[in-house]
């Protein structure tokens, strides 16, 4: 069983990233991040049948890593609006959308967005405002969220079998970069997190794992860049 102190360690690792590309200003010392008192780890056996939700001949799975100012959710919904140009219907198309790393931050609602300041931990900024978002843009956009009218937002493509899934190891290891720049504990806002999770977006063990999972199931991988 891992110590407190190698998982400690752990953690503080995978934050470089995030205090490197979120929020440094709100960060501690990175050896200073709390720690989860119980790390409740899925079980994987759990999550396989989800993907067995993938079906039809033409099938995507893209690697979001990082907000990339939408495009996740846009390359999303172009597969689908490709392949139906070329005679493809939904019901033979599946496109999932891996969102991990700071990809995540398009997987909860936007309570979540305004209580945590998402905008600025994930540096997204609201179109209407151009400021760091106090809301989930892309889920249910509004006029003029997404980069262009016809674009799907993630509730639209659902709909038509489009697939979404967010990295658990990521969300734990934001939790705990917000809860120590807020004076909070990080299961406390990894609990916040988990059940702010939006409608029909699968929370996985990590993202690399999904992303494995889904070729495993004939999916080709694009990278959401």
């Amino acid at each position: 069983m891992q110590s407190q102190n190698s998982r400690r360690s752990f953690f503080a690792t995978l934050a470089l990233g995030v205090s490197a590309t979120a929020y440094p200003a709100l960060l501690k010392e990175i050896d200073q991040l709390d720690n989860f008192e119980e790390m409740n780890f899925i079980d994987p056996s759990s999550k396989e049948k989800w993907f067995d939700g993938i079906k039809g001949k033409h099938k995507i799975v893209y690697d979001g890593s990082q907000p990339h100012n939408t495009l996740p959710i846009v390359w999303n919904w172009a597969f689908y609006e490709s392949n139906n140009s070329t005679g493809a219907p939904d019901s033979e198309i599946t496109a999932m959308t891996v969102l991990r790393h700071s990809g995540i931050a398009f997987a909860f609602n936007s309570d979540l967005w305004n209580k945590f300041n998402l905008g600025t931990v994930f540096n997204f900024n609201d179109n209407a405002t151009g400021k760091p978002s106090l809301r989930n843009t892309v889920y249910d956009p509004k006029p003029g969220d997404m980069p262009l009218p016809p674009i799907q937002g993630i509730k639209q493509l659902q709909e038509r079998g489009a697939m979404f899934c967010v990295c658990d190891l990521a969300t734990k290891v934001y939790s705990s970069a917000i809860a120590s720049g807020m004076g909070l504990k990080a299961d406390d806002v990894y609990n916040e997190m988990v059940a702010g999770i939006l409608p029909g977006i699968e929370l996985v063990p990590s993202g690399v794992w999904a992303l494995g999972r889904a070729q495993q199931k004939g999916c080709g991988y694009i990278f959401a860049g």
